[in-house]
């Protein structure tokens, strides 16, 4: 009797587990082919950056003067990242982790320049992971490989001016990405400051080990992976040079995409500040049309794509108001199309 209260209970345990957990545990690969048309199903996300860059007012934030408390933010709000997303028709949301400064977005182990040793004092990924799931939305993580705080780096310079390499750190970190958040449906891996000293393709059989199903890709640099990255590109078949600004030459040549994601911010050009995070309080008006977005989203299921529309929370971890407002527009456009066509 003793011991069937024990298998009730340890039962009971197991099916409160959330589901991603128990995946994690028991992970069965799926064909790649059939994995790549489960994220084209994704069809239109939000990629969120936020990080030292929020605070500093440019693109790149050199980071080696700069602890934790750098990033000041007051306020972190997931719940509403989510809302925006599920009004404006978006399956999965892509989060900058970490950043080229080096700043860990998660409760890292591998440094002291992390989120939880900011004044907001929590581990971001870990509430906007319980928000995905509350709100029934996808996860895809955006990494840095590359490091300015590692050895042989040149604080706040680019791919070609010494790029710091410390492999193990970046298979520690990738590691506690894989392990302890979830499933991740893709890796944006951005090599604008090098790979960290270990290759694309390591990095690929890195991540496998641990989440096989996730797809990974490179904005540039060797290729790799099943997942052609698009970085301020545009929708079209696979092997289309004119759909991506920077990876080319991978988009031509390279055989084993099955499937491509393009990603742009959604400021217009403007002068100072920011692009992809929040920018400056004078551009707090200045977004892409909604019509835009929307004609992009649909060239975007045309050809089997998918499709992040970049945003920057503000100070207080919260997406801006002409976001809002644009989201929601985009949203319904979506929803009115899918209820003349009956699709979904």
């Amino acid at each position: 009797m003793r011991n069937n209260c024990i298998l009730i209970a340890s039962f009971i345990i197991l099916i409160q587990l959330p589901l991603h957990v128990m995946a994690q545990e028991r992970p069965v690969t799926i064909d790649d082919h059939l994995r790549a048309e489960q994220i084209k199903e994704m069809k239109f996300g939000m990629f969120i950056c936020w990080s030292f860059s929020t605070f500093s007012g440019s693109e790149w934030t050199p980071t080696l003067d700069k602890d934790a408390s750098y990033f000041r933010a007051t306020g972190c709000d997931t719940d509403q990242w989510c809302r925006v997303a599920i009004d404006a028709g978006m399956k999965y949301i892509l989060f900058l982790s970490k950043h080229h400064d080096g700043f860990c977005l998660w409760d890292s182990e591998t440094t002291e320049k992390k989120v939880t040793n900011s004044l907001l004092g929590i581990d971001v990924l870990k509430q906007l992971r319980e928000s995905c799931d509350k709100y029934g939305i996808k996860l895809a993580l955006y990494f840095s490989e590359g490091d300015w705080n590692w050895p042989g780096a040149v604080d706040g310079k680019g791919y070609g001016a010494g790029v710091g390499k410390d492999p193990e750190m970046k298979k520690r970190q990738l590691q506690e990405l894989c392990t302890r958040y979830g499933p991740i449906e893709f890796f944006w891996m951005d090599h604008a400051v090098g790979d960290g000293g270990l290759s694309h393709q390591e990095t690929v059989e890195w991540v496998h080990r641990f989440q096989p199903n996730c797809f990974v890709g490179f904005n540039h640099g060797d290729a790799a992976g099943r997942l052609s990255l698009r970085e301020r590109g545009t929708p079209g078949k696979i092997g289309d040079v004119n759909t991506t600004k920077y990876n080319k030459e991978a988009e031509v040549n390279y055989k084993d995409y099955l499937v491509a994601e393009f990603t742009y911010p959604i400021l217009p050009k403007h002068t100072g500040g920011a692009d992809w995070f929040y920018s400056l309080p004078e551009h707090d008006t200045l977004c892409k049309p909604a019509e835009d977005l929307y004609k992009d989203y649909q060239a975007a299921v045309q050809y089997g794509n998918i499709f992040s529309i970049n945003v920057g929370p503000d100070y207080e971890g919260k997406i801006r108001k002409i976001d809002v407002k644009t989201l929601r527009n985009v949203g319904e456009l979506i929803a009115k199309e899918e209820q003349s066509t009956g699709s979904d």
